[in-house]
């Protein structure tokens, strides 16, 4: 990996100038007066599961993205959830979630996050959740994660899963079960039973806390590559694993009906949880 992309001593610097770059295009619009449109414009009405929300917070920051990338690494490719792909075909891709969590973003709930991911022939080899209002950074690359202060040159926090080895132990993140649908709610039901907690609505922020060893099973599906990239990268270096429910690695830049994709704390819990989910 390029030096400039090394987390080996702590956050890369562009990773620091991306975040202070989103930030400055997304705080100005958390908790104001803010038009919301639904990109699914054709959903009925109190159908949450049809109300997919994107705003000019979301639109602003990764434009604002892409324009620093295009300018400091004009060889290399983008794939952004607002503005799509540029070049995906570059050895080395940026993959963009300018507002991981938009849902709560608009609701004024602070777990919302910028997902940055540096992809190398589609497999992502550096990731950065970027939370702005609790200025935070969580990064991860080769071995190395990292939680930084956006605020400070305080010396970053190494971050590192915990090693519970059975369910039975576990703390367990989703979004939402009502997302899951046919055979994917009955499985993460039995799932969740086998847990000791479960919580719902944290979106990127429980991939964190997975990689910071305060949780230990993130479970999804109906992702994009986006909305997974960067966390991929964080939880792997913090000592965790990340793969698709069938066990194969989450990769490749091509839009996906379902991608399922189960994040957990250490081998054994994912053994465990793939036994269920697999089925």
């Amino acid at each position: 990996m390029h030096n400039e992309f090394s987390t080996q001593d702590g956050v890369p610097q562009i990773i620091r100038e991306m975040a202070d770059v989103a930030a400055a295009e997304t705080l100005p619009h958390f908790r104001q007066p803010l038009e919301v449109e639904n990109k699914l414009e054709n959903a009925s009405e109190g159908d949450s599961g049809a109300f997919d929300p994107v705003t000019i917070a979301d639109k602003n920051a990764e434009a604002a993205l892409r324009r620093l990338i295009n300018q400091r690494f004009p060889d290399h490719g983008i794939l952004g959830e607002e503005y799509g792909a540029e070049n995906i075909q570059a050895e080395f891709v940026w993959v963009l979630d300018p507002i991981d969590g938009t849902r709560l973003f608009v609701s004024g709930l602070p777990l919302w996050g910028t997902l940055i991911a540096l992809c190398h022939n589609g497999e992502p080899i550096l990731g950065a959740m970027i939370q702005p209002v609790l200025g935070e950074i969580f990064v991860g690359a080769g071995g190395h994660a990292w939680l930084a202060d956006m605020k400070s040159k305080a010396a970053p926090k190494v971050l590192a899963t915990r090693q519970h080895k059975t369910l039975g132990q576990a703390t367990l993140f989703t979004t939402d079960p009502a997302l899951l649908i046919g055979t994917e709610r009955t499985r993460y039901d039995q799932l969740e039973q086998k847990c000791q907690l479960y919580r719902y609505g944290a979106d990127c922020y429980g991939y964190a806390m997975v990689a910071s060893g305060f949780a230990d099973l993130d479970v999804e599906a109906g992702l994009q590559i986006y909305d997974i990239a960067a966390l991929i990268p964080i939880i792997e270096a913090a000592g965790g694993k990340v793969t698709t429910w069938q066990g194969n690695p989450v990769r490749g830049l091509e839009k996906q009906e379902r991608l399922q994709v189960l994040a957990t704390a250490n081998e054994a819990l994912h053994a465990q949880a793939l036994a269920i989910l697999d089925r």
